[in-house]
This record gives structure tokens, sequence and C-alpha cells, in this order.
């Protein structure tokens, strides 16, 4: 059945109208009544009408009307009249599905029939009896035919409506339930994580004003912890402002991306920090990350401080760890390693925590590969960002294939604390 859909649809009216032409020749030339050879008139007006039917093909009510002038020709000097009647009601099939009102179609049915029963002006009643019986095949077939494939198409294109309208239903309630969702975690995040971490902040804030007669050292620490507090409450505000309103903060380039001039000094600020800490970082760090994209500079930071910060969580601060990233033929190899000799000082969490699975995410989105695994006494996180290319000439790019042996789950150094958020230093 494929094959009569595309007959009749309504971007082959040309090719239907060579197949009828090239019938029509086949008619005349083997197929013609009691074998009569066709006259010089029945092979003008059959050329006229093959003609009229490729030219009019787009418009099926002028190729109609032409139809039936050259039929009521045929009927009053032609015996064989099969040609002219057969592309007369071709045409009124053609009109019978394409035309825009349905009383087109009935004005080009009454006009057919009734060239066709000029030819039983003045015959006795019987002849116009078989006359106005004849239409029945001349007229009502075609017109049948016409209404069934036009009342197919309407059918089908509200079926495609429907689908369609149903594809944006489910989009729109898709939309509505990530919203509602977004919501939900903005409200938890501001209600338990931001008013935790604003509680904490005050009363750093107010230690720092209390105990006056506190040592340089422990006043620098309380100056830390409430500058990063500060920067934590000020990124879970743009991180809620985010999820209420994804649309509105489109625009805010802290969100989704570092301007990349600021890397190096920030992944520089993230190691002063976390030796502030107590933990020994040794960094190497490549000054030409300086040149990378803003999205992959903002995931190398994110990567460098949840990475440290797990160091601190699980080796402890007499580890030592060392950072190391550098930029190969447009590849950014970031690597983060530690000794693993320190106290761990935090209880892993049931089921893990989701640092590692955060990282893994973000490097994936990127089309990398996280590594994470132990080595030797310590632990190792490592991963190869691909370089960055134009959308439009953008090739899959295999990841890195893990060494052997090195387990790709969570291990110890994955931890539940959230990355710690880069705030420039005060000058």
């Amino acid at each position: 059945m494929g094959w009569v859909q595309r007959l009749f649809d309504e971007r082959d009216k040309l090719a239907r109208m060579v197949l009828l032409d090239l019938s029509g020749i086949g008619y005349l030339v083997v197929g013609t009544q009691a074998g009569r050879t066709p006259t010089a008139t029945q092979w003008v007006l059959a050329v006229v009408a093959f003609a009229v039917a490729l030219l009019l093909h787009r418009r099926p009510v002028v190729n109609l009307v032409g139809q039936a002038a050259l039929l009521a020709v045929a009927l009053h000097t032609i015996h064989d009249t099969t040609i002219n009647q057969v592309g007369a009601s071709w045409a009124l099939l053609e009109v019978a599905m394409c035309a825009s009102r349905p009383r087109t179609i009935w004005l080009a049915a009454g006009l057919l029939a009734a060239v066709d029963l000029t030819n039983s002006i003045g015959d006795p009643i019987n002849r116009v009896l078989s006359g106005v019986f004849g239409l029945i095949v001349e007229v009502g077939v075609p017109l049948l035919l016409g209404l069934v494939i036009r009342t197919s198409r309407q059918l089908a294109r509200q079926a495609e409506e429907r689908a369609a309208e149903e594809q944006r239903r489910r989009a729109s309630e898709s939309r509505a339930a990530r919203a509602d969702e977004r919501s939900a975690i903005a409200r938890e995040l501001h209600d338990v994580v931001a008013h935790h971490v604003a509680s904490m902040v005050l009363r750093v804030g107010v230690a720092r004003h209390v105990l006056t007669d506190l040592d340089p050292r422990v006043s620098e620490v309380f100056d830390d912890v409430h500058g990063t507090g500060s920067a934590a409450l000020a990124d879970l505000r743009r991180l809620v402002a985010v999820l209420r309103d994804p649309e509105g903060t489109q625009g805010d380039a802290a969100l989704t991306a570092i301007d990349p001039a600021a890397l190096p000094a920030a992944l520089g600020a993230a190691v002063d920090r976390a030796r502030r800490a107590g933990v020994a970082v040794e960094a190497d760090i490549d000054p030409s990350v300086g040149t990378l994209d803003a999205v992959r500079g903002l995931a190398v930071l994110r990567l460098t401080q949840e990475a440290l910060t797990n160091v601190a969580k699980h080796a402890g601060t007499s580890a030592l760890a060392r950072l190391t990233v550098s930029v190969v033929d447009g590849a950014v190899h970031w690597e983060v390693t530690d000794n693993g000799r320190g106290w761990v000082p935090a209880v892993m969490p049931s089921g893990g925590g989701h640092g590692i699975t955060g990282m893994r995410e973000r490097v994936e989105v990127l089309g990398g590969r996280l590594e994470a695994g132990p080595t030797g006494s310590g632990w190792r996180v490592a991963t190869i960002l691909p370089a960055a290319v134009p959308a439009s000439r953008a090739t899959p790019t295999p990841p890195p294939v893990p060494p052997a042996g090195v387990p790709s789950s969570p291990g110890p150094c994955d931890g539940d604390a959230p990355a710690e958020p880069f705030a420039p230093e005060p000058a």
C-alpha cells in the first residue's frame, strides 16, 4: 500500500500526470476500439489533452476546465472519446483531492456531468438514461475516490496535529515538574544549607570582635573562615536564583564561567586556601591555562577545589598533595594526588559521598572521563578535558581509558563537602 499512498501524494502530481499520459499514448497505439487506427483529429485532441495535463498539473481547477472543453469537442467530432473522458475524470479526481473549498468540488463535478449530458441532447429517452447512468463511472467514481483520499489526508493531518499537541503538553508538564523540583531544591538550599552557613559566618564574626587578645595566627584563621563562608553564601544565593529562575540568570557569567585570564590566580588562591587549612600542597600550574575557554576554565577550578577539599577531609592535614595542570595541544591535563599518610578526620557516609560523582558528571559533560582510585598509599584523581572545537565541526572524542587496576567507583577521597567557592583575595 505504500506505493499507492505515494501515487496520490500531494507532492507527486506531475508523476501522476506523466503516468496518465503514457497510458493514454499506449491506448492510442495498441488499444483503440476494434483495432481502428486513431484519426488525425483524435491524435490532436489527445496530444492537446496530454499537454494541458502536464502544463496545468499544479492548477487542478484550470486543468479540469481545459479537459472538459476538450471532451466537449471530442464528443461531437470523434467516435472514440476514451482519452478525453479519462483525462476529464482524472482532472475531477485531482480537484476532489486538492480543492480548498468543497463548493469547488461540487461545481467541478456539475460541469463535467453537464458536458457529458450534452452528448445525449436530442437522443431517445433510453439513451439519455444510459448517459445518466454512465455518469456514475465518469463522474461518481473519481469524485468518490477523490473525497476518500481527501478525507484520509485530513484525518492524517489531524492525527499529526494531535500527536504534536500531546507532545507539547507532555513537554509543558515535564517543564512544570522540573520547575517544581528546582523550587523544592532551592527551598532546601535556602532554608537548611544557607541558614547553617550564615549562622557559622555570623558566629565567626562575633568571635573575631569578642576575642580581642587572640594570637595573630588565630585571627588570620578566623578571617579566612569568615571570608570563605561569605563567599559560600554568595555562591549559594546565586545557585538558588538559578534554580528558581534559570532564564533570568543566563547572563550571569559567574554562574557558568570564569574569566580565562583570572584562572591562574584563582587556582593559586585555591591552593593557598588549602595550605592555610593545613594541607601541604605542591602545585605545578601551566601558565597557558589562562588561554582556556571560560567553561573548561571553570571546570578546572571546581575540580581543583573539590579535590583539595577531599584531601583535607579524608587524607588529613598532614598529607602531602600535588596538583598538576597543563595544556597539551589544546587539551587540559589535570591531576591531584596525595600520599595518604594523614589521619582521616571524617567518616564516609553510607553509600559514599557525592564529591566524585559531581566531578565525574562535570568532566563527562565536556567530553572527558574522570579517573579516581588508589595509587600507592594515597589517592589519585585525574582527567583530560579534550580541546574545545566549534559546535558545527565538533566530533566525538573518545575518552581516555583508565589504567588497568584503577577502579572507577568512588574511593575514600569522595566527600560530601561541596567544593570550596572561589572568592578573590582581599587586596
